[in-house]
């Protein structure tokens, strides 16, 4: 069979892949991508456009809330689920076609087939065999499935956005960023929820701010379960009751949803064939340039290790594709002090080090900030969620090595502060700024003295 000769060719039409291959074609590169599924991967379907989109949803059901309060008269509402997912899934729809024009418009190659390595170069698709000296592999992961009884009463954090109407008792195993957030949404639209978390919540984060977004959630009505592992599930008359390891028999819940963490999808590339070398979950390993242990052949976004966030994947494609085909030898992406945002009820923003890892890393030099308040419009509500902003600093100079942000509205504000930080912003410089008042933003500038210890 006569092989289809390209400059490029990436596997996995997710953002990693097509930032990538657009990026590449710019540069003049012949390129062919690969995807046999809807164009924009995890992100655009089954995460965080869909996500985000539920959480604007929830924090709609939540200000009718508080509008009430401030003395309109109008009742809450429940939302129109049908209705709301029709919104969502046109909305994505949408994003989806602007992805295949660009494509075209850039000279892209699409190819809707899986594709399996024959030879690092060399690329089986369907009935087709692609070319190239250079392939990304861009399959991102999926939801881990766990092997329990009753896992299949069960669902995943992909299925969630199948729901075609809000449960009335939900059960969520797990206890990272994901869990958190689908907690979070099924409980503003009206939800019992339940957590079930082994170990302590949001691991990896700064253990104070979690533990702080914990006790919020608990304020929020959500149940936080920490001394019950779950080791089957079972349903009975239409309802799902879950065995716990402590002997107890949790539930009814009307849906039951697994959120233990992704695997790499590497599966159907026959990567055993070229001898590339995997880690934990299946990730591909990769070194600060992309590069995999086989020459010609690199990884972006979620199939490898690096941090499970879209604008990284973005990133890192693109300083790749700059750095094969536009005359950028050294390019590559940094990656300290990456921002992100976790989308709980209330939010939480992060960006730079956690407190444990700060003081792991430099010891007695690290010094805190912090600040606690209740947000104005929730004040004249009377609804009392706190905020919390914290400064993780280090040296005489007060290098700001970390900032947590835990509340309302720090999912737009961590943006234009992680700007500062990836500039070397220090205490001082923050002090420097005058407040904008008043906002929420501005107790980011207003924090007084050192926390003691």
């Amino acid at each position: 069979m006569t092989a289809e000769t390209f400059d490029l060719i990436v596997i996995g039409g997710g953002s990693g892949g097509l930032a990538a291959a657009i990026r590449a074609s710019k540069h003049g590169a012949k390129v062919a991508l690969l995807e046999p599924n809807e164009l924009g991967g995890t992100c655009v379907n089954v995460g965080c456009v869909p996500k985000k989109a539920m959480w604007y949803a929830a924090q709609m059901a939540e200000a009718q809330y508080i509008a009430v309060d401030y003395g309109f008269h109008d009742k809450p509402g429940s939302l129109d689920w049908p209705r709301f997912i029709e919104r969502r899934d046109e909305y994505i729809q949408r994003i989806r076609g602007k992805y295949a024009q660009t494509l075209d418009t850039s000279h892209v190659t699409l190819v809707r087939e899986y594709g399996r390595f024959l030879a690092p170069d060399r690329i089986q698709a369907g009935s087709r065999v692609l070319t190239a000296p250079h392939v990304v592999i861009a399959t991102g992961s999926s939801p881990r499935r766990l092997d329990k009884p009753g896992f299949e009463h069960g669902i995943t954090s992909d299925d969630f956005f199948d729901l075609r109407a809000c449960p009335r008792r939900a059960a969520i195993v797990g206890g990272g960023y994901i869990a958190v957030e689908l907690a979070g949404v099924l409980r503003a639209l009206g939800c019992d929820v339940d957590m079930y978390v082994r170990g302590r919540l949001m691991g990896g984060f700064d253990e104070e701010m979690a533990f702080v977004l914990g006790e919020e959630m608990k304020k929020h009505g959500i149940g936080i379960h920490y001394g019950c592992q779950i080791e089957a599930a079972h349903e009975k008359d239409g309802v799902l009751l879950l065995d716990c390891d402590s002997g107890s028999r949790p539930g009814p819940y009307d849906v039951l949803i697994f959120a233990v963490g992704r695997d790499s999808n590497t599966a159907s590339l026959d990567i055993d064939r070229i001898g590339l070398r995997t880690g934990e979950h299946g990730h591909v390993e990769i070194d600060d340039y992309q590069n995999t242990n086989v020459p010609g052949v690199y990884a972006v976004g979620d199939v490898t290790p690096r941090m499970q966030l879209t604008p990284v994947a973005v990133a890192a494609g693109r300083k790749l594709a700059d750095r094969l085909f536009g005359g950028k030898p050294d390019a590559k992406l940094d990656y300290e002090n990456i921002p992100s945002v976790v989308f709980s009820h209330p939010p939480l923003g992060t960006i730079g080090m956690s407190e444990e890892q700060a003081r792991e890393r430099y010891g007695a030099g690290v010094h805190l900030y912090k600040q606690s308040f209740i947000p104005m419009q929730l004040a004249l509500a009377h609804r009392p969620m706190t905020t919390v902003f914290k400064l993780i600093c280090v040296g005489d100079d007060s290098r700001i090595v970390g900032m947590q942000m835990l509340g309302p509205g720090v999912d737009e504000i961590l943006q234009g502060f992680a700007v500062a930080i990836k500039m070397g912003a220090t205490k001082a410089d923050l002090d420097a700024t005058l407040a904008i008042h008043p906002t929420v933003s501005e107790e980011m500038v207003l924090m007084g003295d050192r926390v003691p210890g």
